[in-house]
């Protein structure tokens, strides 16, 4: 008992410690999985830092040319670190884009601000735009992305979409972003072509000339547009937000190395694991083999001293025992004797017969086992004993039922043959008239094999279990208490077991274990 609780104890640690071990190796792998999505993050920060910038370089007057900004874009493209760019406005459709088509969807229809797929991630507005973008597309004065042919007004037109009689065109940009060489353009530097002030306006007739206020964002409105026009051109055409794709090759690369490697560090777990529980399996059967050998051998030990006793009681008991059963059978059978004498020595007869054969089973349990193991077909044995008992199991009415295909084990058949016989012997005196007695074998392992003997007779209390057998322990009468002893001895010396358990619903199963079953079966 204390062995199987030491056994269940092994296996549990061992199995708390595969299983820490196994969850361990999940949550470093969830870990290496979220320290690889973070990279990717900042890579995207650094590429909407790029994006930013390529904005601000091609910003005129608040104004970007859809064409330029387009080729740029395309230019930052690389397979391994930046699929496609994309920019909307508030309403949420496109104004200029480079690489393959985006799925907008995805992120709209679960209001998320990045989608993870099966080879690229999507992300909409990274906080890190680079200089203060962010807050720039935030603001009320975004960039506006036109194609070239609306990026400047049509000669002879100011500001206010009116035509100018005189003066030179406004010279246009150049393709640098520096203002071309003659005089600044109106109402940016100077009061040319300004309106007179009207109601509510906060600059007087003497106010000084109006100049852009420190740190103003850099894209104002264009001082050809109205600013009706304006508002229309920054509902459709100005940029609010941007989506960015990313592969993601590379991460679910080390990803997946990082799950193999944790893989392999599982089912090398797994495998100390299994081989340190078989270990201690064999290691717990190897103990239990030596005990039940310690056993053994103490037992042979004991027998051996006690062999010597019960020589010398033999020889010193047996030859007056006989001198006196003869003597009485003589006087029973005298005709002129009287009647009681020749009772009385029938009776001594009888006693003397009940003390020898009790002193033929001591010297029996005395003498030492020396098994000398062949293969033994336990169908035969049974059906021998069964003819040996056939009187007693015929005298009650007994039935016993022998189970078919019994197997055919390693064993000293002549011992084998006593231990059986006693076994049934006790079933047929405890169970009563018109019983059952079953015999049936039972495959254990691929090697081993354990046999019962099981009575519908009154069984054995739970407390007399363990002492039945001992010697001169009994709860029959007419029992000498060896009979289960020699039994005990002769599994012992064999290396087996035999223990006693309650059958059900009433009588008594007799359960051998341990039986090597032969090679050749």
């Amino acid at each position: 008992m204390a062995m199987n609780q030491r056994t269940r104890l092994v296996y549990g640690l061992l199995i708390a410690v595969w299983a820490v071990l196994l969850a361990w190796q999940g949550v470093e792998h969830r870990r290496v999985e979220a320290a690889e999505r973070a990279k990717l993050r900042n890579s995207a920060k650094l590429t909407t830092t790029t994006v930013g910038l390529v904005l601000r370089s091609q910003s005129h007057f608040g104004v970007i040319s859809k064409d330029r900004l387009e080729s740029a874009l395309a230019s930052l493209l690389n397979p391994s670190e930046l699929t496609a760019v994309s920019m909307r406005n508030a309403a949420g459709k496109e104004v200029a884009s480079a690489g393959p088509p985006i799925d907008f969807d995805l992120l709209d229809r679960a209001n998320l601000s990045e989608h993870w797929g099966a080879h690229a991630v999507t992300m909409m507005n990274l906080v890190d735009l680079g200089t203060n973008l962010t807050s720039q597309l935030e603001g009320p004065r975004p960039p506006i992305v036109l194609p070239r042919s609306e990026m400047f007004p049509p000669f002879g037109t100011n500001r206010f979409g009116t035509n100018r009689s005189s003066g030179p065109r406004p010279p246009p940009p150049s393709e640098a972003g520096e203002r071309a060489p003659g005089p600044p353009p109106p109402d940016r530097f100077g009061e040319m072509n300004r309106p007179p002030p009207g109601p509510g306006d906060e600059r007087g007739t003497n106010a000084p000339p109006r100049r852009r206020r420190e740190g103003r964002p850099p894209f104002g409105r264009p001082f050809w547009m109205s600013e009706t026009e304006y508002k229309a051109a920054l509902e459709k055409q100005g940029v609010h937000s941007f989506v960015i794709v990313l592969p993601t090759e590379a991460m679910q690369t080390v990803v997946a190395r990082d799950l193999w490697l944790r893989l392999v560090i599982a089912g090398l777990a797994s495998l100390s694991a299994v081989g340190l529980l078989l270990a201690w399996r064999n290691l717990a059967r190897t103990a239990e083999l030596e005990l039940r050998l310690v056993r053994a051998a103490e037992l042979n030990t004991r027998l051996k001293e006690m062999n010597f006793a019960a020589a010398g009681l033999a020889h010193e008991t047996k030859n007056p025992l006989n001198i006196i059963r003869g003597l009485a059978q003589m006087v029973s059978k005298r005709e002129d004797a009287a009647p009681e004498i020749r009772e009385k020595s029938r009776s001594i007869v009888n006693e003397a017969d009940r003390v020898t054969a009790q002193l033929n089973e001591f010297i029996n349990f005395s003498k030492p086992r020396e098994v000398r193991r062949a293969n033994v077909s336990l169908a035969a044995v049974f059906t021998e004993i069964s003819r040996a008992l056939s009187h007693d199991l015929d005298d009650k009415a007994l039935r016993l039922a022998v189970t078919d295909h019994l197997p055919i084990i390693e064993a000293d058949e002549q011992l084998l043959r006593q231990a059986l016989f006693n076994l049934l012997l006790n079933a047929t005196q405890a169970v009563e008239r018109s019983g059952e007695i079953h015999v049936a074998a039972t495959r254990t392992s691929a090697t081993e094999a354990a046999l019962e003997i099981r009575d519908n007779g009154p069984g054995v209390p739970a407390e007399h279990r363990t002492d039945i057998f001992k010697p001169y322990f009994t709860t029959n009468e007419k029992g000498t208490g060896l009979g289960l002893a020699v039994v005990q001895q002769i599994v012992l010396a064999h290396g087996w077991e035999i223990e006693c358990v309650p059958n059900q619903p009433r009588g008594a199963v007799f359960r051998i274990s341990h039986l090597r079953v032969a090679a050749n079966t």
